[in-house]
Parts: structure tokens; sequence; C-alpha cells
């Protein structure tokens, strides 16, 4: 092959990716008005939409409205071309989603876990993964990726280098999933996978510079700079549940002290429920909390002091929203009066100044649809030809 073929070939795939990019945001829309998105011209769609149309990423539709002349030919985008899973293997739970290319779950599994090695784990992750796979809509491309989301520092070759809530530590989860599965995987960290989840299809959909709070057992932060996942040099950003807000303060599972989800999070709920409801679980003590002053107490406190970690993030990254996500977000009527109170108290005016603090908008869901938007944007941008 000739340089110049190749190149052709390149300029050609970019192109089509710049076409079906234009009509997935803006459909129904006509060959003519992706040409003036585009900037390519009218020979060049054309070509390109066929191509598509042949390949099922696209289909016509019926006319669109007429501004003079032949009523125009409407194209949509085929969000059922392919499927993609995602998973969120949390410390007491996975959760396995199976979603069109648009991002709506189809299918879904949730399984509680508790106290799990490390084998049963894997074992639940790959059995979870092939239930996922037999109840996948048969469609061209069938399932086209699998993302997984850990509460822990995912390097880029898909290692889990440390996960202290799941006793992780240099884990290759990319090569154990390989060897049971022949599809592209992604695997990513929970906060940073959330956090996308949340600008994609939740509470950040309008919002560019965004920080997510994943309050689960543990604590995970995902950033969103002008739009983008900030992963930092080496993809570790994020570890804001082990900065430290106590010195010298409760031993936190990664080994240091004070640090922010040894107070903040879903385990130290937990911990300080203990002398109330021995074993109890989040939803117990939820439901408790509407006539336990003591438990609504310590709601409260895990409130404020998640109050306190967040103020920290508002002075360091100045952002437009702060969204709470995780299994935490299901107690927003019992925290959320005590963190608003915690971050007046522990910021100045200037500091929240056109600043939107929400809760997830897709509740447990956020990681899961995060990794699966991964799949999908890999699968797009390599497209079929």
């Amino acid at each position: 092959m000739t340089i110049t073929t190749w190149n052709q070939q390149i300029v050609k795939k970019k192109n089509k990716e710049i076409v079906l990019r234009t009509i997935i945001t803006n459909a129904p829309i006509s060959r003519a008005d992706i040409a003036q998105h585009s900037g390519l011209n009218k020979a060049t769609v054309s070509s390109l939409v066929n191509e598509l149309i042949e390949e099922e990423f696209i289909y016509e539709s019926g006319p669109g409205e007429s501004s003079g002349g032949r009523r125009p030919v409407m194209l949509l985008f085929n969000k059922k071309a392919g499927y993609s899973i995602g998973l969120d293997i949390g410390v007491n739970y996975i959760l396995g989603i199976v979603t069109d290319l648009e991002g709506n779950v189809v299918y879904e599994k949730h399984k509680s876990i508790h106290n799990l090695s490390f084998d049963e784990i894997i074992h639940l992750t790959i059995e979870t993964i092939k239930n996922l796979i037999e109840h996948t809509p048969q469609s061209r491309y069938g399932v086209i990726g699998i993302g997984i989301g850990v509460p822990g520092i995912v390097d880029k070759s898909g290692k889990v280098l440390l996960a202290p809530n799941l006793k992780w530590k240099n884990v290759d989860l990319l090569d154990i999933i390989y060897r049971e599965f022949d599809y592209p995987i992604i695997v990513e960290n929970e906060a940073n996978a959330g956090a996308y989840g949340e600008i994609r299809f939740g509470a950040g959909v309008n919002f560019h510079n965004v920080i997510y709070i994943s309050a689960g057992i543990g604590i995970g932060v995902g950033i969103i700079l002008k739009g983008e996942l900030y992963k930092g040099m080496n993809g570790y950003s994020g570890e804001s549940g082990h900065m430290t807000i106590v010195v010298d303060g409760e031993k936190c599972r990664c080994g240091n002290s004070g640090c922010w989800e040894a107070y903040a999070s879903e385990h130290a709920l937990l911990h300080q429920a203990k002398h109330i409801l021995p074993d109890a679980t989040l939803e117990e003590l939820i439901k408790m909390a509407e006539e336990n002053k003591n438990v609504k107490d310590i709601f409260q406190q895990i409130g404020s002091y998640l109050g306190i970690g967040i103020s920290n993030l508002i002075k360091t990254f100045n952002p437009q929203q702060i969204i709470i996500g995780n299994r935490l977000a299901k107690a927003k009527h019992l925290i959320e009066q005590p963190t608003i109170k915690s971050i007046n108290e522990h910021t100045l005016d200037f500091h929240q100044k056109d600043l939107q603090i929400n809760f997830s908008k897709l509740s447990i869901y956020s990681a899961a649809l995060g990794v699966s938007a991964f799949a999908i944007e890999n699968f797009l941008s390599i497209g079929k030809g």
C-alpha cells in the first residue's frame, strides 16, 4: 500500500467519523445539513452516508421540513446497531448493565456481596459478564465492548495498582478478563467512570467543569475539566478520599490516619452505627433515621464531614458543579443540609459564586453507565472501515 493510499484511508475514516458524530448529535438531520455542519462537501457526505447506512450505523426516516423544493430525507443514528456492557465492582455489590449505543439500559444484574475473597469476586464478575452477554439483544455488531469500573487506582494498562477497600494490590484485571472474553475491554477507576456517566447522561450534562464525589464504602473523586476527564500524568488523580482532614485521626484502610473517607463514607456511617444496629445496611439505617434521633445524628455528622472535604475541592478547582453520587446519595434527604451547611462554613462567598451542588441523577448507575459509555466511544471512534 502506498503512503498516498494510506493517507486517503485515514482521511476518509476521519471524515466518516465526523459525519457519524454530526448525525448522533443533531439527528434527525438531512445530508445537506450534515455538509453545512461538518464543512465537508456534499458529494463526500453523500458517499459516506451511504456507507454508514449499509453498515447499519444510521438509517433513513421520513422526509423533513422543506425550505422550498423537494423535502429532504432525514437521517437517524441506529442506537441498536450494537450493545455495550458496563460493570461496577463495588466493595459490597456488583452492578452490571447492558446498554444500547445511546446509553439506554436494556438489562441489568445487581448482586449484593459481603466479605468475598479475591477469587470469589473474580468468579462472580465473570459470571455476571456471561449473564449480561446472554441477555444482550441480537444486533449487527453484538457486544461492542465491556467497561469495568473499580474503586481503586488503575493505571493506563488496566492494572489495579491499589484498591484498599477491596484489599487488592497489583491486580492485572484487564488480563484476567481478556482470558475469558474476546471483546474490547476497558478497566477504569469507578469515580472517573461515575463522573463521565454524569456528564454524559446525568446531572452534569450541561456543565464543563465538574467534580464528582463517589461516596460509597470509600470515597473517590472524578474530575471533569473543560468537558474532558482529567486523570493526571499517570492516571492516578482523584484519590481525594485519602486526603487528610483530621491530623492523627481515625485509621483508614489505606494505612494512613485522618483520611476523608474514614469520616464521610458509607463505611464510616456503618462503623459509627455499630453500637445501635450491628451489621446494619445503609438502607436499614436510612429507614431507622426517620424515627431514631441517634441514627439521624450520625447521618448529619457524615454530611458535615462530607462538606469539609468538598470545601477543599471547591477551593482547589473552583468548579461549576459538584455532584454527590454513589450509594450515600440514597441518603440525600438526611445528608444534604449538613453537607451544604459545612460547605458554607468552610468556603468564602466568592468560592460559592455560580457553583451548583447537586446529587447524582443516575443514582447507583453512574459508574456502570460511564464505563459502558467509554466502550461505546471506543467502538464509534474505531468504526467499521
